[in-house]
């Protein structure tokens, strides 16, 4: 009976110390840190610089083309079919070109910015973590609106990582 009785209040104090150890649970919006992010601002001007240049070299691109075509357009009549169906075939040339370069732009200006903000991802990322160890957090969400957190009222951890991160 003795040891009945101790058994009883030993799985009393088992299950009251597993409830009282309950889950911490924080959130974070990731996309207001990152963008609050001096590398950020940087990555942004890095991109944004990039994708002007490509701007400029797709317009001249363009520019050239509705010139030539504008030139061949009225000269068309005057000169032979021969003549016409090798301007023709240059320009179908020119514009597959053109488009190559649109697709190659976009395709290099995406790698780009992947590049640049990875490892800044990587330090947002590095610096939660520490912040959510050093609180106690077993479990932090992203509270970025569309990411799928219907209610984020709780410990808001974006202050204290953009004070681990030293902005």
């Amino acid at each position: 009976m003795k040891q009945l009785k101790t058994l009883a209040i030993a799985l009393v104090m088992f299950i009251g110390t597993q409830v009282s150890a309950q889950t911490k649970m924080a959130h974070i919006d990731v996309q207001a840190l990152m963008t609050a992010m001096p590398e950020m601002k940087t990555a942004q001007t890095q991109i944004e610089k990039v994708q002007a240049t490509y701007d400029k070299e797709y317009k001249t691109m363009v520019q050239e083309y509705q010139t030539k075509l504008q030139k061949y357009e009225q000269e068309a009549p005057t000169v032979g079919e021969a003549v016409n169906e090798t301007r023709s075939k240059e320009m179908q040339d020119m514009g597959g070109r053109i488009q190559q370069y649109r697709e190659n732009a976009t395709k290099e200006l995406q790698q780009k910015e992947l590049d640049l903000i990875k490892p800044i991802m990587e330090k947002a990322q590095a610096a939660i973590k520490k912040v959510a160890k050093a609180k106690g957090f077993q479990y932090v969400l992203d509270s970025t609106t569309g990411s799928g957190v219907l209610v984020a009222d709780g410990t808001d951890l974006l202050a204290d990582v953009k004070k681990e991160l030293g902005f």
